[in-house]
């Protein structure tokens, strides 16, 4: 004899997950960046030179200079003549003093005595050195400034966006038992 035999079926449950994934999305602006720049400054002050030519002696050489320095030429010099007649008058009167030594008779002594007495000379003397030349010079002033750069940066923060994904958790199969009897043959 066959026994009955129970069947148990069985579904088991099943779970369906629909998962998208989140994103970023990260941007950052440009930093800004601003450059002051200070020119560098350079300023030189020069002056002309200077050349002086003096050429007072070379003049008092050629016509004498002026009438000051012209009359103190002829004063000094007068003075120098004045000194020399009396000194010729002096030696004149010793050899008059022995006018018994020969050839000091009064024709010889006083008859030579014939040339003209020069005037004082009222131009200075005469010399390659007579014109002064001084050529003076000055360093030039230098000032210098040095630039300047400024740099200021701006920055800017990052910009950080996050999207979230989406999550569908849902039941895709429940689960279930199922029994089945047996089919039974009863005759009565």
């Amino acid at each position: 004899m066959l026994q009955p035999i129970l069947q148990i079926r069985q579904t088991p449950a099943l779970m369906g997950i629909d998962a998208d994934p989140g994103s970023y999305s990260i941007s950052q602006p440009k930093a800004e960046i601003s450059v002051t720049t200070t020119p560098c400054e350079l300023t030189v002050q020069s002056t002309r030179p200077e050349l002086t030519i003096d050429q007072a002696r070379a003049w008092e050489a050629y016509n004498g200079g002026k009438m000051l320095d012209m009359n103190k030429r002829i004063y000094s010099g007068i003075q120098q003549l004045y000194l020399q007649g009396i000194a010729r008058k002096v030696e004149q009167g010793n050899r008059m003093a022995q006018f018994f030594k020969p050839g000091n008779t009064i024709a010889e002594v006083y008859g030579s005595d014939t040339e003209p007495q020069s005037f004082p000379e009222t131009r200075g003397p005469a010399s390659y050195a007579n014109v002064e030349i001084h050529f003076e010079t000055r360093a030039p002033q230098i000032e210098f400034r040095a630039s300047k750069v400024d740099i200021r940066v701006d920055r800017r923060n990052p910009e950080i966006e996050y999207t979230r994904g989406k999550l569908n958790i849902y039941m895709q199969q429940y689960a279930s038992v199922q029994f089945i009897p047996p089919e039974l043959n009863v005759q009565l």
